[in-house]
């Protein structure tokens, strides 16, 4: 983690001329990070404030590069705005619940479940922390992989269980190492969380992967939490296949929501869905329940959103389609990052994202959140360094795909001509 200043006492921190008692944070928090929203995008902030135009390559976020969330969805919590003034149940409005149950049943071999089985929240954000909470006890673990997406490893450490990494190979395109997985299954171990199309590889798992993953869950008795909320996010001949579908027989959390694919991420509408046996899981739920109840519910304006953002076409596809933009511009981070020395990258197959190889022999790096606060501070491109997302050496950075394509290319020259100079 990287520290933008020291503290300075000030008159303010005495009391009758003694320290004051620090106010510290919970012990809890001393292994939660997230440093996609970390101290160096702070310092991009500091910058703003100063004038200085800064490129966000650090978060997914749709709108301020352009794109934008249906307008029918739109329109939606506009129609609603008054019945939206007060709160729905604590699981979400039964109508929005029942618009989800419709979107799967059009998935071939997706389990079958009813409105009951369906959670809305402020996002996926918000339920992964709900699941977590209600999962974990001190010293049980969940199987993440690495690199992850930070939120699980987070929300994994501040429900007081532990966050054990599993290895994704890059050598085969970023698939999880099944051989490393089996042999972190310990008798902690509650569950296996699978993120496909990845963040931040932008890996899309194969059928055999998926089908391993969930054998080694089957023969342990743990349960998947599947993220897939860039599952129609995908490139070239890249297919998304939802691991409930290989699961009927394992209990399964499969997340989702608008913020990704329906580029709707500020509306903060996420949603779960329970799939597979139940009846050895019930006091859980009881707990998921509990949890859902004391939050009151998720925000009901962007509940409204949901069907009709369900309902109506998605320019995703298009987006992502033959000469859309969102593939357009995954070619150019892709062709633009191999072409810098010592710079090289996976295609990525989903998601928006590129996760980008330092070769350490050519640029001598050995502090990569050091490497994007120096990137940031002299060609104002902020990005996040690749341990942020819990890998385990120095040589990795993750690129938003989200900009321009002549947005891209500046970028990326930048940042070639940065490293061709840069020393630690």
């Amino acid at each position: 983690m990287v520290s933008m200043t020291d503290a300075t006492p000030t008159p303010s921190d005495l009391t009758n001329g003694t320290p004051r008692r620090q106010i510290r944070h919970a012990r809890r928090l001393d292994n939660v990070a997230y440093e996609i929203r970390g101290p160096i995008s702070a310092e991009a902030e500091r910058l703003e404030r100063q004038g200085v135009e800064i490129l966000k390559l650090n978060t997914g976020n749709p709108e301020i590069f352009g794109f934008h969330a249906p307008e029918a969805a739109v329109k939606s919590i506009i129609d609603n705005i008054g019945p939206a003034q007060g709160y729905s149940t604590a699981k979400g409005i039964p109508e929005v619940r029942e618009a989800i149950v419709r979107r799967y049943a059009e998935i071939p071999g997706f389990p079958e479940f009813d409105a009951d089985d369906v959670f809305l929240g402020n996002g996926v954000s918000d339920l992964i922390l709900m699941v977590t909470t209600g999962l974990l006890s001190p010293g049980d673990e969940i199987l993440i992989p690495m690199p992850d997406y930070p939120l699980w490893t987070a929300a994994t450490s501040l429900a007081g269980g532990t966050a054990v990494h599993y290895r994704c190979n890059e050598d085969a395109d970023w698939n999880p190492d099944l051989d490393d997985l089996r042999s972190k299954v310990s008798d902690k171990t509650r569950a296996i969380v699978v993120i496909s199309p990845n963040n931040p590889t932008g890996a899309v798992y194969s059928k055999e992967t998926l089908e391993g993953i969930v054998q080694i869950a089957r023969e342990n008795d743990l349960l998947l939490l599947s993220d897939e909320i860039y599952d129609r996010i995908l490139y070239d001949d890249a297919e998304h296949i939802s691991v409930a579908t290989l699961a009927p027989d394992l209990f399964t959390i499969t997340f989702n929501g608008l913020s990704k694919a329906y580029l709707a991420a500020g509306l903060r509408a996420g949603w779960m869905v329970l799939t597979g046996p139940k009846d050895h899981a019930k006091e859980y739920i009881e707990g998921l329940e509990l949890l859902a109840g004391t939050r009151l519910c998720s925000n009901v304006p962007a509940q409204f959103a949901i069907p009709a953002a369900l309902e109506t076409h998605q320019d995703i596809f298009d987006l992502t389609a033959h000469r859309g933009r969102l593939l357009e511009q995954r070619n150019v981070a892709y062709e633009g990052i191999n072409s810098i020395e010592g710079l090289s990258t996976v295609k990525p197959m989903g998601a928006l994202y590129n996760f980008t190889r330092i070769d350490r022999n050519v640029h001598d790096i050995h502090d990569d959140a050091k490497l994007m606060l120096d990137l940031l501070r002299q060609e104002h491109i902020l990005m996040v360094q690749g341990t942020g997302f819990s890998w385990d050496e120095p040589d990795h950075f993750r690129m938003v795909t989200l900009p321009a394509k002549d947005q891209l290319s500046e970028a990326i020259e930048r940042l070639g001509n940065f490293l061709s100079h840069y020393r630690q």
